[in-house]
């Protein structure tokens, strides 16, 4: 008899468990589950392009620094180097 007892409650339990997954399974394949889904989505899509837009430009305006500092443009072509002069010890 507790047998039978133990069988039923796990039965149930594992019967409970299965409907409430299927329930949550089945309103993400509501329309409107997938619209919050596939919002979702395009929301981290559009910061990832975002981050990355910004990350290139940045990279950009460093690299066209060094090309202009390598090429002269910067406005150093033909300037004398500063030479570094150690500070005066008391």
């Amino acid at each position: 008899m507790t047998r039978r007892l133990f069988w039923l409650a796990m039965g149930i339990t594992i019967g409970a468990l299965v409907v409430r997954k299927m329930s949550a399974v089945a309103q993400k394949l509501t329309p409107r589950g997938i619209a919050s889904s596939f919002g979702g989505g395009l929301a981290d899509l559009s910061d990832s392009l975002r981050d990355f837009t910004a990350e290139v430009r940045d990279a950009m305006r460093a690299r066209e620094a060094e090309l202009r500092e390598g090429t002269g443009l910067d406005g150093t072509l033909g300037r004398a180097p500063v030479e570094h002069q150690p500070e005066p010890t008391p």
